[in-house]
């Protein structure tokens, strides 16, 4: 059941198997998270990032898990660790003659009005 959005650098193409990375992200989700049924993933690969100072040199990766209300800050936190330990796995390192690479992540709870249907007509 959990949600996941992986926005990405597309200047990471070729260098970073978005497959690969959910294929392990998807079990670390459920197992961690304690979430039945399977994993929704929505992967975006992203043409500009503006961060502080804005660079065409700085690469990202961003997971954010969408989870059922009921998992507790400590739980939340663990997950959040498991994933950012994943992604420096699959992401390729920047240095400084190729840019920086920021990677991050965010568990948070579905909102109240979260509702699935089962099958689209």
């Amino acid at each position: 059941m959990p949600h996941l959005t992986i926005d990405h650098s597309s200047r990471l193409a070729g260098a970073f198997d978005v497959c690969a990375l959910v294929k392990e992200l998807h079990p670390l989700v459920v197992e961690e998270s304690g979430s039945s049924g399977v994993c929704k993933t929505l992967i975006r690969p992203v043409e500009t990032y503006a961060g502080d100072p804005p660079s065409s040199e700085t690469v990202f990766v961003h997971v954010e898990v969408g989870l059922m209300p009921g998992r507790s800050e400590a739980q939340k936190a663990r997950l959040s660790e498991g994933v950012l330990a994943l992604l420096a796995q699959h992401v390729p390192a920047g240095d400084g003659a190729e840019g920086q690479v920021v990677i991050s992540v965010e568990v948070r709870d579905l909102a109240g009005s979260y509702r699935l249907s089962p099958s689209v007509r």
